[in-house]
């Protein structure tokens, strides 16, 4: 396992149109998964010891935002054939199991996590209104263990913040997390 950090915001940078199927058994567009003040878009996993750290919190943080406008989208690009617990029959266990309250997707070409440059799981990106890039930190200080319950919302304060304004903050800590697991690597 490679831990890495997500490299620092590019603001304004566009999100990448995608076609992914759901655990729900839809088919959902960047566009579907938006809200009218904006869109995280959460690269995650089933696997990974950060993603477990923080599933609570990402529920609980997504239907925050949902209720100030923020469409929520999760994808899973990991390799399912190097990790089988990141398969699609998985993915729909961990969603109903966690209650997950937004789209939970598979990349199964990789090809999204490739066009948005996702490095890690977790690996958030969070849009404006006009899906321009405003957030690409941290959820909070988890790492492999959840934070404290006092710890500061990052990511959630983030986005509240891009919801009012259509900015994000210029200080942001990266997120950490599991390497993607790329095909043939």
């Amino acid at each position: 396992m490679v831990s890495l950090e997500t490299p620092v915001c590019e603001f304004d940078l566009p999100a990448p149109d995608f076609s992914l199927p759901g655990v729900d058994g839809r088919t959902w567009s960047r566009d579907e998964c938006a809200g009218p003040n904006g869109l995280l878009v959460m690269f995650i996993c089933n696997h990974c010891p950060y993603v477990k750290a923080v599933r609570e919190r990402l529920v609980r943080d997504t239907r925050e935002l949902a209720g100030l406008g923020i469409g929520c989208v999760a994808i899973q690009s990991n390799d399912p054939a190097e990790y089988a617990e990141d398969s699609f029959e998985n993915m729909k266990h961990v969603a109903e199991t966690f209650d997950y309250p937004f789209p939970y997707l598979l990349d199964e070409t990789q090809e999204v996590a490739r066009a948005y440059g996702a490095v890690c799981t977790p690996d958030f990106f969070g849009y404006n209104a006009q899906l321009g890039l405003q957030y690409r930190g941290r959820l909070d200080a988890s790492r492999k263990e959840t934070a404290p319950a006092d710890a500061r919302r990052d990511l959630f304060e983030a986005m509240a913040q891009v919801a009012r304004t259509g900015r994000g903050p210029e200080q942001q800590i990266p997120s950490m997390g599991c390497s993607i697991k790329w095909r043939g690597e």
